[in-house]
């Protein structure tokens, strides 16, 4: 008897907003996003400093959780996986039993109510799980409404976990008065943020952290504001993007000295972080400079995810796949995609296989790294998915599913290559005349000529989607190429079909490819 896929709802009653994901966990696909909202309830509203939650902001947040658990229910999550937490703002107020048993009675949710420490380990679940985790430390911080918390993870696990009352909306109550800010406030911010940080900055010199991962959305907001400036598309996953020094130096001289009347009209800026966006870049600000930090990546996922992956890990089903971190999310993200989309999973792994095998025989030629070969492999797993939804056109369909895939681990760049090289396995090849080609750098552009050449090539050897071609010798003479195949049967059919397609790595590699049997 097959076991019933599971669906999860985890609700996040944050300072600044409530937030609630829907989840399904299945044998094959892994842990899957079914949907997600958002609605800025402001719960702290005036209570960082009162300690008193707002009457008008605890009725809206409890309207907010009733229109959450209908959708949960929509989706068919039953009432006892529907799982809440709530954090800073709510877990100093004076009145917090006042508001969970009004959410109780009025709802049903039971709200548990965790602790900053808490907070920050869920945090990292969360991003190990969607942001790859080096062997070198990281430094993982989330900036909240009321808090923010600092993670310092390595290879041996958690070195730091803690949580510091410097929150964005704590802050604009506490020293923001002026519009737009005065210098002295951003003085008193700064001095105020480099006291609160004095821990985790000597813990990250004495592990010698270099690198960042920032989760929130304060932070994704000034990624999405850094493209905007830089005419980059903003409307794109942000997961596992990155933002240097000088790029954010440039938005914070745009946008602190501007009023909110100002900001407003500011593209990329979401419209109800117009006020929190000021304290948010001075403290990013901060932790550039006191961590001595170069670039800042972005994570999708965080507390939220993180509460997923817990409450999963310890049910007692026989299907968790992801809840502990994977050594390559990557991969698994990628096989999670392909399952969803119903593959070919014999078809394409002896596509990636064949392309392999070519990338590492013509290496002296097109001079790509194993990076490179990389997204070549999860190009040509991916590279029959918009099957899914149309088989005349489905390189057209694999490349929009790739691009909005949710792929964990990857740059937006990665994930634009990976498409690009999917798009272009058949049919034309890559032009410019195609927007997401023409949108890559020239660097990139070429990357995808060249893997998009040798897929074609992979792809045409198993036409016949029988695994028939067990190993490719190849030789360089001059201006030719010579591929001698290992064949289980004649390998005619693949012959023909490879010799259709192989004129993209013929212009790319300016070669006279030669094809026949061993």
């Amino acid at each position: 008897m097959t076991t019933p896929n599971l669906r999860v709802a985890a609700i996040d009653l944050g300072t600044n907003s409530f937030h609630m994901i829907v989840v399904e966990d299945s044998k094959d696909k892994g842990i899957v996003e079914i949907d997600r909202v958002k609605d800025m309830i402001c719960i702290g509203r005036g209570s960082i400093s009162s300690k008193m939650l707002d009457e008008e902001a605890m009725l809206a947040g409890i309207a907010a959780l009733k229109n959450f658990l209908v959708l949960a229910a929509q989706h068919g999550v039953l009432p006892e996986n529907v799982i809440a937490f709530a954090t800073s703002a709510i877990r100093e107020a004076k009145n917090k039993e006042d508001f969970l048993r009004r959410v109780r009675e009025e709802t049903g949710l039971e709200v548990k109510v965790i602790s900053g420490r808490e907070e920050a380990e869920f945090i990292y679940y969360g991003v190990r799980n969607a942001v790859t985790v080096g062997q070198n430390p990281d430094l993982l911080f989330d900036i909240g409404g009321g808090s923010v918390e600092f993670v310092i993870v390595d290879s041996e696990g958690i070195q730091l976990l803690e949580s510091r009352k410097i929150g964005v909306a704590r802050m604009i109550e506490r020293f923001v008065t002026a519009d737009p800010i005065s210098i002295h406030e951003i003085s008193l911010l700064e001095q105020f943020f480099a006291a609160e940080m004095v821990t985790a900055v000597e813990k990250a010199a004495t592990l010698g952290v270099q690198r960042a991962i920032a989760s929130s959305g304060t932070a994704q907001n000034i990624a999405r504001m850094i493209r905007s400036m830089k005419g980059v598309e903003c409307d794109v996953s942000l997961n596992n993007s990155a933002f240097n020094r000088k790029d954010f130096k440039a938005l914070y001289k745009a946008v602190v000295p501007l009023g909110a009347a100002e900001r407003r009209k500011m593209t990329g800026l979401d419209e109800k972080r117009v006020d929190l966006i000021i304290p948010g870049l001075i403290l990013v600000d901060m932790i550039f400079k006191l961590f001595g930090l170069k670039e800042i990546y972005v994570s999708d996922s965080a507390l939220r995810e993180g509460m997923v992956l817990h409450y999963l890990k310890n049910l007692p089903h026989l299907h968790i796949k992801g809840v502990e971190p994977s050594p390559d999310i990557r991969r698994e993200s990628v096989y999670e995609l392909a399952f969803r989309c119903g593959w070919n999973r014999a078809h394409s792994e002896q596509v990636a296989s064949l392309g392999m095998q070519l990338f590492d025989s013509l290496a002296d030629l097109h001079q790509l790294d194993k990076s490179c070969r990389e997204l070549l492999e999860y190009a040509s797993l991916l590279h029959n998915i918009g099957c899914f939804i149309s088989i005349p056109s489905h390189h057209k369909h694999s490349q929009y599913l790739i691009l909005h895939g949710d792929l964990r681990g990857f740059s937006p760049e990665e994930i634009a290559i990976i498409g690009n090289v999917a798009r272009y396995h058949r049919k034309s090849p890559p032009t410019e005349k195609h927007g997401a080609y023409s949108a890559l750098s020239p660097v990139n552009r070429r990357v995808v000529d060249v893997l998009s050449g040798i897929l074609r090539l992979a792809n045409g050897l198993e036409r016949g989607h029988r695994q028939n071609i067990e190993s490719i010798q190849s030789e360089v003479n001059g201006d030719l190429i010579v591929l001698r195949l290992k064949a289980r049967f004649e390998p005619d059919i693949e012959i023909w079909a490879a010799d259709q397609l192989k004129p993209l790595l013929e212009n790319v590699l300016k070669k006279t490819i030669v094809i026949e049997p061993r």
